[in-house]
């Protein structure tokens, strides 16, 4: 009697098992078809933008992000996105804090509104407090405000940070930061510059 009440659990657990995939296999399509038609291209916003990578693929399933085998996965999604990252060619990771600020201050660029020549803007201000005179910052984000002078200068804080800014999902296989260098939201000189504002012992952020 035991063993057909196992096996009974153990097939009704199958069953429930197999209609829930269906299920999202079902939400997973009508999702699909949603995305491709309610996006059209317009400007340089192509539809290639809602063409999900293996990174967000993986992030948009939470069931499976925070499960034992997600835990795991997360680490191969991190490597993936660490090899993406492009070091400086020109060997120098340190820029013009003054030009970083005034990225760091620009949220601008990449909508359909936008010239394909148009300047991108970091957005940084959005999710960090980086300047204590700034009145208006977001925090979804760690504080940045006496970045360099809190965590030194050496050589480790600069690739780290240089490596962050790129592409935080090599440290964070989710994380909300956007990937700058991955997506060329930033060029590489920008980058520099945002480099300089959080790690220039010059910076108003360092003093």
């Amino acid at each position: 009697m035991k063993i057909n009440l196992i096996k009974i659990f153990t097939i009704s657990l199958l069953i429930a098992l197999f209609q829930l995939a269906y299920a999202q296999n079902n939400l997973d399509a009508k999702f699909e078809k949603m995305m491709a038609s309610g996006f059209k291209a317009e400007g340089i916003a192509g539809l290639d933008r809602i063409d999900q990578d293996e990174t967000q693929k993986f992030c948009s399933d939470p069931i499976f992000v925070n499960s034992k085998q997600g835990a795991i996965h997360a680490l191969k999604i991190q490597n993936l996105n660490m090899a993406s990252i492009l070091q400086p060619s020109d060997g120098r990771f340190i820029g013009d804090w003054k030009r970083g600020e005034v990225i760091a201050q620009s949220g601008r660029g990449g909508t359909w509104t936008d010239k394909p020549d148009a300047v991108n803007g970091g957005g940084c201000y959005n999710c960090h407090q980086i300047d204590k005179k700034e009145i208006s910052y977001g925090n979804l984000g760690p504080s940045l405000w006496n970045y360099g002078k809190s965590r030194g200068y050496s050589q480790e804080v600069i690739a780290y940070t240089w490596n962050q800014i790129n592409n935080a999902k090599a440290y964070n296989a989710c994380s909300n930061m956007p990937r700058f260098g991955h997506f060329k939201l930033l060029t590489q000189e920008q980058i520099q510059d945002v480099m300089a504002l959080l790690l220039d012992p010059q910076s108003p952020v360092n003093q």
